[in-house]
């Protein structure tokens, strides 16, 4: 099976970091609430937007690189 030329290559290590930085989010705060102390919803809130928020910043930049190499 040939690639199309633009078509986008999906390694293993992207799946992984695509589903830590969906997985992430949801499940760090509820471990957090968990094991060390109880957090309030806007906690929770906070912590999920900050994780999300460097989770897609680390995927774009793994992406790009991957995508730069390839023709």
């Amino acid at each position: 099976m040939k690639r199309n030329p633009g078509e986008p290559i999906y390694l293993k290590r992207h799946m992984l970091g695509l589903a830590l930085a969906v997985i992430s989010p949801i499940l760090l705060p509820l471990l957090y609430d968990r094991y060390v102390g109880p957090l309030s919803f806007a906690t929770r809130y906070v912590a999920g937007l900050l994780i999300a928020l460097i989770g897609s910043i680390a995927l774009y930049f793994t992406y790009r690189a991957s995508a730069q190499n390839q023709p």
